[in-house]
C-alpha cells in the first residue's frame, strides 16, 4: 500500500518512483493552491524552486503548471536554487510563498517537497496541517496516489478568473488567454541579484575585504554551487572550490557537512594553508565549518561564538533561540547579557516564529541550521558561511582559538548525540516508559528540572543535561548530552540507557 503523504520536521521526503511519484506531487501542489487560494492570495503567485536532484526541473514544472491550472501565477527559478534563496525571494516578489524541490541531505534516491509559506520561513504546524487535509479531501479520503483531475471546483475558479480584469493579476506576469478565461503564465527569476544585494547589508564584507581571507568552499555538489564562493570573492577573500559541479550522486556520499563527510575539505585547508573550509548540504541551507588546523567545527560549537560576535562586536541587543537539542553554553552567554533564551521542539520553523515575534538576535539548532535577526526567518547556510568568515576576519584568530577564549569567559561544555538501535517493540516499551522516567539523581548529580518539550530531557544542578528523543520514522531513540567533558557525557548517556533498558 502506497505511503500516507505527511509533512514532516522539514516538508514532505520520499523516495523517487516508490512515493516521490509525478501523481503525489500534482496532489500535493494542488492541495497546496488550495491552501493559497483559502487565504485569498493567489493573486500574489508563488515561487518554485529546486536543486540539483535527479528530475528536481522536472517536478518543478510540474508544480508550475498544477499552480497556473489552480489560478496561482508563478515565480520559478531559472535553474537549481538554494532553499534559503529560494525564501529570499518570496520578500523580492511579495509573493504568497514558495514550494522548494529538495531532500536537503537525504541519499540520492530521495526526494522532497516543501512550502515555504509568505513570511519566508518553514510552515508551521497549524499550515501543515491545513495542507494534509486538503490532500486527504483531494484523495475523496482513500490513501494512494491519484491523478488530480479538474472538477466542479476548477471550473468555478476559471470562471472567476474570465470574470477578472488582467490589470488585476499580480504585475509583471503576464496572462495568457484560454478557452474559458485567462491564465496566469509562469515567469522564470534569478533571484541571486537581490539575494546578494541583501547579504552585502548584512555582512561585514569590508573586514573579510581587509583581512585578505584564504577560503576553501565546498557546496557538496548540491544546488549551492556558485553562491558562497562568488559572494566572498566580491568581498575580497581568496577562495578555492570543490566538489562544484552537479552530481545527483553526490559523488557517492550524502550532501551532508558532517566532520565524517568533509575530510576532502579538510585535506584542503591543509594543503593550501587556508584560513577556513566552508561547507553547504545539498540544498544549502545547512553549514559544516573545518578551521585552519583542520579540526571540525560543530553547530553546537560556532552558535555560541556567532552569538557573542553579535552581541560583543555589532552590538545587537535581544534573546537567542534554540531547540531542546541544542547547547546551553548559550544560556549562559545569554544570562550574562542580561537576556532571554527560548527553547524549541526540535525543527527550524520553531526557531523562525521566535525570529520572527520574539525579536531573537540569533536562532539556532544542532544540526546546522541558523539565521540572526536582519534575516529572514529560514536556516541558511549560505549565510553561516559568511558569518563565520566575518568572525575570523573581526576577531583576527580561527574559530578553535575563539572558542577556547569562550570557553575561558564562559565555562567549557562537550555535546555529543548517541543513535541507538532497537526493535519496533522495543521502542513502543521504551515510550511508555520514559512518560513515569523522574529520577531523583542521574551520574550521581541531583535533577533540578524535567523538559517535555520534545522527548524527555533531563537537566541536572550542575548544568548538565540529558535528551531522549525517539525518531519519528524508524525504532530509533536519540540520547542528547552535555556536560563540561566528553568522558562525563559518555557517562550520562551510558546511565540513561542502563535505566531505560536500551543496548
Amino acid at each position: 500500500m502506497p505511503k500516507k503523504i505527511k509533512f514532516g520536521t522539514d516538508g514532505w521526503r520520499g523516495i523517487m518512483a516508490e512515493d516521490f511519484t509525478f501523481d503525489n506531487v500534482r496532489l500535493v501542489s494542488r492541495a497546496i493552491g488550495d491552501y493559497i487560494n483559502s487565504k485569498g492570495m493567489a493573486e500574489k503567485g508563488i515561487v518554485i524552486g529546486y536543486d540539483n536532484r535527479f528530475l528536481a526541473d522536472r517536478f518543478a514544472n510540474t508544480i508550475a503548471d498544477t499552480m497556473v491550472e489552480s489560478g496561482i501565477p508563478v515565480y520559478k527559478t531559472e535553474t537549481s536554487t538554494p532553499t534559503p534563496v529560494t525564501a529570499f525571494a518570496i520578500k523580492t516578489w511579495d509573493t504568497a510563498g514558495a514550494v522548494m524541490i529538495t531532500a536537503s541531505h537525504n541519499p540520492p534516491e530521495y526526494n522532497g517537497l516543501k512550502f515555504i509559506p509568505d513570511y519566508a520561513g518553514p510552515a508551521l504546524p497549524h499550515i501543515t496541517g491545513e495542507i494534509e487535509t486538503n490532500i486527504k479531501k483531494l484523495q475523496g479520503g482513500r490513501s494512494g496516489t491519484m491523478t488530480v483531475i479538474p472538477g466542479k471546483r476548477d471550473q468555478e475558479e476559471a470562471t472567476a478568473l474570465a470574470e477578472m480584469p488582467v490589470e488585476d493579476h499580480t504585475p509583471g506576469l503576464t496572462m495568457e488567454a484560454v478557452d474559458g478565461g485567462i491564465r496566469p503564465e509562469v515567469k522564470e527569476i534569478n533571484p541571486f541579484p537581490g539575494y546578494s544585494r541583501h547579504m552585502a547589508n548584512l555582512i561585514d564584507v569590508k573586514a573579510i575585504g581587509r583581512a585578505g581571507l584564504k577560503l576553501i568552499v565546498d557546496p557538496m555538489f548540491g544546488c549551492g554551487i556558485g553562491y558562497l564562493e562568488s559572494l566572498l570573492r566580491n568581498a575580497g577573500a581568496e577562495v578555492h572550490e570543490i566538489q562544484c559541479r552537479r552530481d545527483p550522486l553526490f559523488g557517492g556520499n550524502l550532501p551532508e557537512p558532517s566532520a565524517k563527510l568533509l575530510g576532502e575539505l579538510k585535506e584542503w585547508v591543509l594543503e593550501e594553508k587556508a584560513d577556513l573550509g566552508l561547507a553547504l548540504d545539498g540544498d544549502a541551507d545547512r553549514f559544516g565549518l573545518i578551521d585552519s588546523d583542520g579540526s571540525f567545527i560543530t553547530p553546537n560549537q560556532f552558535l555560541p561564538m556567532l552569538y557573542y560576535h553579535l552581541v560583543k562586536k555589532r552590538g545587537m541587543k535581544g534573546p537567542v533561540t534554540r531547540t531542546v537539542a541544542t547547547t546551553h553554553l548559550l544560556d549562559r552567554m545569554a544570562g550574562e547579557f542580561g537576556e532571554e533564551v527560548y527553547e524549541t521542539a526540535v525543527g527550524f520553523k520553531y526557531i523562525g516564529q521566535n525570529l520572527l515575534e520574539k525579536g531573537c538576535v540569533l536562532g539556532g539548532e544542532e544540526s546546522g541550521g541558523l539565521s540572526i535577526k536582519g534575516h529572514i526567518p529560514e536556516k541558511d547556510g549560505i549565510l553561516a558561511g559568511l558569518l563565520a568568515a566575518e568572525i575570523f576576519a573581526v576577531h583576527g584568530k580561527g574559530l578553535r582559538e575563539f572558542l577556547q577564549d569562550l570557553y575561558s569567559e564562559f565555562g567549557s561544555v562537550y555535546s555529543n548525540r548517541l543513535d541507538v538501535h532497537t526493535s519496533p517493540e522495543e521502542k513502543e516499551r521504551v515510550l511508555a516508559e520514559i512518560q513515569d522516567f523522574v529520577p531523583d539523581r542521574l551520574a550521581g548529580v541531583p535533577v533540578e528540572k524535567r523538559i517535555t518539550l520534545d522527548g524527555v530531557k533531563t537537566v541536572l544542578q550542575d548544568g548538565s543535561w540529558v535528551l531522549v528523543r525517539p525518531s519519528g520514522t524508524e525504532p530509533l531513540f536519540r540520547i542528547y548530552a552535555e556536560a563540561e567533558n566528553e568522558g562525563r557525557v559518555k557517562e550520562l548517556q551510558q546511565e540513561m540507557c542502563n535505566k531505560l533498558g536500551l543496548e
